[in-house]
């Protein structure tokens, strides 16, 4: 007989901490408050309290009840508030991850804010479930993977290479000449083929790249040949999250005296422009694409239709207007647009 899912009160708890610490098998206290032994299972791992004494280490009743009840009114804020929630929902559905909403609405100055995590919740809530939420994430997962499997790893960065050493004006914008770059996955099944995605951060201008691996060699020496095409003062420096795939960053310095920045691990936001960029693209590119055998024009439109599309963030200019204008045309080796474009030697 399936047992009806009830919120554990405090008194539940209070019996919860009373048998672990008495060392009770967590069948016999599921058993003992007639709940499933998930529920005790998960109730104890979310709610264990860490610390490097021994004596304040453990499940503790009262602590349980207020870290649950906290998670509980933070998923709840996108239910009392509809206007936050649609918000929520339109990011989304532009390909924003749950991250860079968080991320966006507390560097804004927005009045109202939220964490990733409670994002995150509320897509895989009931009521997420049945909206399909889960199909506007990054990776459509139905289901949300284990803690424990989201740990932060990538690449050791120098001091000096850290998002925290980028000067300012490459993070208000108002310097030209500063890109970000990220990789774009496909399936599998399909191949290793990627793409690299390219974008100034000023003007929004996007280039976009193939690769036939993830191999950090391959991937630089494609942003490489794309890039050097571009005065020196239209090529400054590129930020990138800490995959593997940028290992190499320093062979930017060597070949084209670009500096590069990265993200802290698992801050996707503060490389904002190519995360909403990437979104865009999988309007058209979508994770089932067999990158390896598209057509070069088909890369070659998509980056014509970005470049092209008035931005109201630009005041309803294009990014290639923005991108041509900064440029200075008395400068030698003033690129064409048409050799930033796919394919183009």
């Amino acid at each position: 007989m399936t047992l009806p899912y009830i919120h554990l009160s405090l008194a539940d708890r209070r019996e919860i901490a009373r048998m672990h610490a008495a060392e009770v098998p967590i069948r016999v206290i599921a058993e003992r408050l007639q709940r499933h032994r998930s529920t005790i299972y998960r109730e104890i791992k979310r709610n264990w309290v860490h610390d490097e004494e021994p004596l304040y280490r453990g499940y503790f009743h009262v602590a349980a009840d207020m870290q649950a009840r906290a998670r509980r009114q933070s998923l709840s804020k996108l239910s009392r508030k509809p206007v936050l929630a649609v918000y929520v929902m339109d990011r989304l559905k532009a390909g924003w991850s749950p991250e860079q909403i968080a991320g966006r609405l507390r560097t804004s100055g927005a009045p109202e804010r939220l964490s990733h995590e409670t994002i995150y919740r509320f897509v895989y809530s009931p009521q997420g479930q049945k909206l399909g939420l889960y199909q506007d994430l990054p990776l459509a997962r139905r289901r949300r993977r284990a803690r424990y499997q989201r740990k932060p790893r990538g690449l050791f960065i120098p001091a000096g290479n850290t998002i925290e050493q980028r000067p300012a004006e490459i993070a208000d914008r108002t310097s030209f000449g500063h890109w970000e770059g990220d990789l774009m996955m496909f399936r599998k099944d399909l191949g290793k083929h990627n793409l690299t995605s390219l974008i100034e951060r000023q003007s929004r201008y996007t280039i976009l790249t193939r690769n036939p691996d993830r191999n950090s060699t391959g991937v630089m020496t494609g942003v490489i040949e794309k890039l050097k095409v571009l005065p020196e003062t239209a090529r400054l420096s590129i930020t990138f999250d800490r995959g593997t795939e940028f290992a190499y960053y320093p062979l930017l310095k060597q070949q084209l005296g670009m500096d590069s920045y990265f993200c802290k691990a698992q801050a996707p936001w503060q490389k904002g422009s190519v995360e909403n960029t990437n979104g865009r693209v999988r309007r058209y590119l979508s994770r089932d694409t067999a990158i390896a055998a598209l057509p070069e024009q088909a890369l070659l439109e998509i980056c014509d239709r970005l470049n092209s599309t008035p931005r109201k963030c630009l005041g309803y200019r294009t990014p290639q207007e923005v991108l041509m204008s900064s440029l200075d045309p008395r400068l030698p080796g003033l690129c064409n647009p048409d050799q930033l474009r796919p394919g183009s030697p």
